[in-house]
């Protein structure tokens, strides 16, 4: 493996982890799937659609997500929300992430 490949493989891993959080953030309006796709791609956050269609159903089924049909346009589309749940895991999602993003600066800095 080369060193170019090794550093994708291992910023793959830093991100994977952030994107349930990216979801419960998002989700606190209303939205389907592939617009949810569209707005963590245009955040920085790059998702494939095989990888957040099983990660919004599993979240749902953790009930961290609930999910309604819209059916009023020409194309139904699934839409997901944060449920009560949801919201009160991303918040101690958010205070983790705040720590460990703290602890990796003075890290990071002392490695320098």
């Amino acid at each position: 493996m080369s060193s170019e490949e090794l550093i994708l493989s291992q910023v793959q891993e830093l991100r994977r982890g952030t994107v349930v959080l990216a979801c419960l953030a998002l989700l606190r309006e209303p939205q389907y799937g592939y617009a949810l796709l569209e707005t963590l791609n245009d955040a920085g956050i790059v998702v494939e659609g095989n990888t957040l269609y099983p990660l919004l159903r599993r979240l749902e089924k953790q009930g961290l997500l609930v999910s309604e049909w819209n059916t009023e346009e020409s194309r139904p589309r699934k839409f997901y929300r944060v449920s009560d749940e949801g919201s009160r895991v991303r918040a101690e999602l958010v205070r983790e992430w705040d720590d460990l993003a703290a602890s990796m600066a003075r890290l990071t800095k002392e490695s320098r």
